[in-house]
């Protein structure tokens, strides 16, 4: 159940990016953002009552509910992403951005995390990676490109910051706080930067409702990772949300543009191939130690 699980939460993202990239037309990235974050905060509450936690009960360390306010950057460089290159590109930058930032908070130990030095071995797999991403990118936008890379990054400080919180806490307390602090964060950004997006969309209510449900799979997504994580290997979790986020990214490309590129398809390949081997080369280091 839980390997089907892991492949879900990837099929799961791609689809969110692919609804909050519908959102964002309808009214522009900030306004989507904070809608996001309503209904993900709108979600999660429901949760937490139904739970009858007191996620106010205990305030711990002010730096772990920062987890919040870097998913919303996550969010804005989606949304800034989408209609620019591919779903697929847009993932499998995220990737590649989170192989990198996973490769130096290793190495330096950061944020708390173990030290595992880097291996030149890996460079191989980093070249396949590189090599997918670029056949993947139908479109050098290089805004797009640098924001899907930087999604990738917020991605794992905002994980572990929230991570972190969830053991002091719980699982849906974590995700409360996520919302809550990401809401906060992105009214304001809304009102410094996004107020022109009134004038344009008047914040009319758009007939396809399947638009508004991004915040709710976010939440989703972040809860059943949380379930995941301890069941089974890092190894198997990191390669099925892989598969789930590009390869349903590729199909989800080709229901938007009614045409398949074969090079997502060979792009998403050379990724998976060059994810295995740097996942191969970790999980042989850690039966070493």
């Amino acid at each position: 159940m839980y390997y089907f699980l892991s492949l879900l939460t990837g099929i799961l993202v791609s689809v969110m990016v692919a609804i909050n990239g519908g959102l964002t037309k309808q009214y522009g990235v900030y306004s989507a953002t904070v809608i996001i974050h309503i209904t993900g905060l709108i979600f999660v509450s429901i949760l937490v009552l139904a739970k009858r936690e007191k996620p106010f009960s205990k305030i711990n360390a002010w730096f772990l509910y920062l987890g919040g306010a870097i998913g919303v950057l996550t969010t804005v460089f989606y949304n800034l992403a989408f209609g620019r290159i591919s779903i697929s590109a847009i993932l499998a930058l995220g990737l590649f951005g989170q192989s990198i930032t996973g490769l130096i908070i290793d190495q330096y130990g950061l944020m708390g995390m173990l030290k595992y030095p880097f291996s030149k071995r890996k460079l191989i797999g980093l070249s396949l990676i590189f090599c997918g991403i670029a056949s993947m990118i139908n479109n050098f936008e290089i805004l797009a490109v640098i924001v899907s890379f930087a999604t990738g990054v917020c991605i794992v400080i905002s994980r572990i910051l929230n991570a972190k919180l969830a053991t002091l806490t719980s699982v849906r307390t974590s995700t409360f706080y996520n919302y809550i602090i990401g809401l906060i964060i992105a009214t304001a950004v809304f009102f410094l930067l996004g107020r022109n997006e009134l004038i344009y969309t008047k914040l009319v209510f758009s007939p396809d409702v399947y638009i508004y449900f991004g915040g709710i799979l976010g939440a989703c997504i972040v809860l059943i990772s949380n379930m995941t994580v301890a069941k089974i290997s890092a190894f198997y979790l990191t390669l099925l949300v892989f598969v789930g986020q590009v390869f349903s990214g590729v199909l989800i490309d080709m229901l938007i543009s009614r045409e398949f590129s074969p090079r997502n398809l060979i792009g998403g390949i050379l990724v998976a191939v060059g994810l295995c081997v740097n996942l191969l080369l970790d999980n042989k280091r850690f039966e070493k130690t």
